[in-house]
């Protein structure tokens, strides 16, 4: 499979609406001008079919921590959750923004703020090219437990993201950048339970997204940010579903900040099983992975003509991948996730 690697700047759309170009790229190089995109004939009913959303997710000895600022072009989706790694106990919240109330969400991943207040709530995510800012106020979490964080993720010299560009049938596209194993900083405070985080222990990632999707979409993804033994960052992202993949995937090993681009990937798993392992291959014979879950996050919503289900299965990772240079590098008891995601949106 031919992977095409975009290398020069420029607008992700084209005075048609279409992709300006095709591929995957090591940063972020071109322009999200989403208000070119043409998808129905009456300029109005343009927004409803945009998506556009910012993931962040932090990996700590102790936990995963995730916040999320969603605009879905009918309404917005903000939610925060939390996973105890000893414990199991996985604790997760959201609301719903008619129309995007009170959200903001910046127009390119490298610099910017994406934001939502309230009464009751505040999430705020500021960019810029050396650092990624985590901010979530949420009294009413969990009862009135509450939850607080600020987070501040590094993001070193010369630190590579896997972007991507790919077409979803004639007007529809997928602009999309995963940056993976970030070093943490602050702090998390959950009821009465404070985590200070530490660089050489926890690490961050995002995943930004924005494009116009079909109706009925399917997609799996699976993603880790953890450390080696010898101490470096190693992170995975895998992902299928939809789109045309023909110019590019989002397959890659990211290691201590490089990406190491794979080509397709299959996803050997039992959906509706989703605690039997999992298993990861790919064409050329550079990734061999079983991924054992430990935890089932089951998250649902169903209202009739919006309908979103997915099932992220927290486990470990272990096998064996070859990087660019023909290295195999050994990868045992990494914590991460693998999900299966099915919405009409």
């Amino acid at each position: 499979m031919m992977q095409y690697e975009i290398t020069q700047a420029g607008p992700l759309l084209d005075e048609n609406g279409r992709p300006a170009q095709i591929g995957w790229s090591r940063q972020p190089l071109l322009d999200c001008n989403l208000e070119r995109a043409r998808f129905y004939p009456l300029g109005l009913l343009q927004r409803f079919r945009k998506k556009r959303w910012d993931y962040y997710a932090v990996f700590t000895p102790r936990r995963f921590f995730s916040a999320t600022i969603a605009d879905l072009g009918y309404a917005a989706n903000l939610f925060v959750y939390t996973l105890d790694f000893a414990t199991g106990d996985l604790h997760e919240e959201g609301l719903v923004a008619p129309l995007g109330r009170n959200t903001t969400l910046e127009r390119n991943s490298p610099e910017g703020e994406a934001s939502y207040a309230s009464a009751k709530v505040s999430l705020r995510f500021t960019a810029d090219p050396d650092e990624r800012r985590v901010r979530v106020d949420w009294p009413g979490f969990h009862d009135g437990r509450g939850i607080n964080a600020d987070i501040r993720l590094a993001v070193p010299p010369g630190h590579e993201s896997m972007t991507i560009v790919i077409p979803i049938g004639d007007r529809r596209f997928y602009y999309n950048t995963k940056i993976n194993c970030l070093p943490a900083t602050g702090q998390i405070r959950y009821g009465d339970d404070l985590e200070e985080l530490r660089p050489d222990s926890s690490l961050g990632q995002l995943d930004w997204g924005r494009g116009v999707w079909e109706y009925s979409s399917f997609w799996n993804w699976a993603s880790a940010s953890g450390f080696l033994p010898d101490g470096r960052t190693i992170g995975l992202n895998l992902g299928r579903g939809f789109g045309d993949l023909s110019r590019a995937t989002e397959n890659a090993v990211i290691l201590d900040g490089r990406v190491h681009k794979l080509g397709d990937v299959t996803f050997d798993y039992r959906s509706g099983d989703f605690m039997r392992p999992w298993h990861f291959t790919d064409e050329a014979q550079r990734l061999d992975l079983t991924f054992t879950p430990f935890k089932d996050r089951t998250a649902r919503t169903n209202l009739g003509v919006i309908f979103s289900e997915v099932h992220q299965m927290f486990g470990r990772y272990d096998g064996r991948v070859v990087l660019d240079d023909d290295t195999v590098l050994e990868i045992r008891d990494l914590i991460g996730f693998a999900e299966e995601h099915r919405a009409r949106w």
